[in-house]
């Protein structure tokens, strides 16, 4: 290195005598180790090998607060380098003698070295948000999206035997639980889940879409006059109304529209966990009954019981 690349605002025999501190302080840590990994040796009686073992390491603990003082002493007289970044003709700000006055070159890496992190981040977070499958935001509804005619989604007419094979599957995943599929209407498909011995659910499907559930009693009858699946009427029992309004809330929670038949199969094992409708106890306050009434909700992801009230 040049002395004139460092003359304007280095001390250069300061800085060689810095080098020195440095390579003497080092050797000064060397010696703090040393006697820590020779321990206490050399000596006849435990008591002398405590005190030549606690003298030497004092005497090393000096010899490096000396060394590191020296080099702190050493530094202040060093000076600071003028900084020399690539940022093009924007380096010659930095020639300006008066830098406490105007210190334009300092502020200017400081928003360079500002902007390269705003960069940064806002790269992970594009990142993160496309990961997001599932959009909500109603400013996706702007003008121009608008004035676009809206494409009909694929996963809206899927075949019924798809559909079919999607609910056999599922069917088979669970023993506890069986599933009647009809059509009455066309392609929609209506289901009829029987869970053990404890409820019914009918399930109002459009494709693999899930529009409506209706939960009730296992003794409650979920048929109309005509035969026909009762979509409308609810439970006569405040317990299963219950159940209804937290299964109409799992609904708006799994929502995967690009893999339909994985939300059928998470909202299938939601529900599999009232199983133990009114024998699991409550996670928060270990009651059975609260109100009259068992523990209706059930975590999205842990599936824990909880009453209404507890798990706020």
């Amino acid at each position: 290195m040049a002395d004139g690349a460092l003359s304007p605002g280095v001390n250069l025999e300061a800085f060689s005598q810095a080098i020195a501190a440095i390579q003497a302080l080092r050797s000064s840590v060397t010696r703090v180790f040393d006697c820590l990994k020779d321990g206490m040796r050399n000596k006849e009686t435990l008591e002398g090998r405590e005190k030549g073992f606690v003298a030497a390491f004092q005497e090393s603990l000096h010899s490096v607060s000396r060394d590191l003082g020296e080099l702190e002493r050493l530094s202040n007289l060093v000076g600071k380098p003028s900084e020399n970044h690539p940022l093009h003709n924007s380096g010659l700000l930095s020639l300006d003698p008066v830098q406490d006055k105007t210190p334009l070159y300092s502020q200017l890496l400081q928003a360079y070295k500002w902007s390269n992190k705003l960069q940064y981040h806002a790269g992970l977070a594009s990142g993160l948000l496309n990961q997001q499958s599932l959009k909500r935001s109603a400013n996706q509804m702007g003008v121009s999206a608008k004035r676009r005619p809206k494409a009909q989604p694929t996963t809206l007419v899927l075949p019924p035997q798809y559909v079919d094979d999607v609910i056999s599957r599922i069917d088979r995943m669970f023993p506890e639980m069986s599933i009647q599929l009809s059509r009455p209407n066309g392609n929609s498909a209506m289901l009829l889940v029987t869970l053990g011995k404890v409820l019914k659910v009918i399930v109002v499907m459009r494709s693999l879409f899930i529009d409506r559930t209706i939960v009730k009693g296992y003794n409650e009858n979920v048929y109309t006059e005509d035969g026909k699946l009762d979509i409308w009427s609810k439970s006569n029992y405040q317990v299963f109304q219950k159940v209804t309004d937290h299964a109409t809330t799992a609904l708006l929670h799994y929502q995967l529209p690009q893999m339909p038949d994985v939300v059928v199969r998470s909202f299938m094992t939601w529900l599999r966990s009232y199983i133990k409708l009114f024998q699991a106890p409550c996670q928060r306050c270990g009651k059975f009954l609260q109100d009259g009434l068992p523990p209706t909700w059930r975590d999205f992801r842990t599936l824990e019981a909880f009453h209404d009230t507890c798990r706020q």
